[in-house]
């Protein structure tokens, strides 16, 4: 599947593609353009958009995708949960201490673009604090 995001992915845009390929779809594409370009190009490539106005799956009240996605797909994996606590915290404005994990997140997130202009760069690269993440989350469960 063709999974369509704005350009320039920082928490939950990379939140996202990560909790796509490790429960959702083995093998996604996914496409990064500008903001305006989200629902004309999810449509064109018959895929799916998210974490953009109007996309597939993006917030919704004081949901971020991540919490969205985790809905929309029946997952409920504890630790997943635990990890959309820290998304949150990270990605939502004002909700910062959501989770006392939340600021080093989005500290990392923020870190990892100013390093790589290249979207599927920051997805490589960043994907592994998520797996880390995970399995943290997992170990806190017991």
């Amino acid at each position: 599947m063709k999974w369509v995001t704005r350009q320039r992915v920082k928490v939950d845009r990379v939140a996202c593609p990560w909790l796509i390929l490790r429960f959702v779809d083995p093998e996604p594409e996914f496409i990064f353009v500008p903001p305006e370009q989200v629902l004309t190009t999810a449509s064109e490539q018959e895929g799916k958009s998210f974490d953009a106005e109007g996309a597939d799956y993006t917030h919704i009240g004081n949901k971020c995708t991540f919490e969205v996605m985790l809905d929309a797909f029946s997952l409920t994996d504890s630790a997943l949960h635990k990890l959309a606590v820290i998304v949150h915290g990270a990605d939502v404005a004002g909700e910062e201490s959501s989770s006392p994990y939340s600021p080093g997140l989005k500290a990392i997130a923020e870190g990892f673009n100013l390093m790589h202009e290249n979207d599927h760069l920051i997805l490589d690269d960043e994907f592994p604090v998520y797996d880390a993440l995970y399995r943290w989350c997992q170990e806190q469960e017991g």
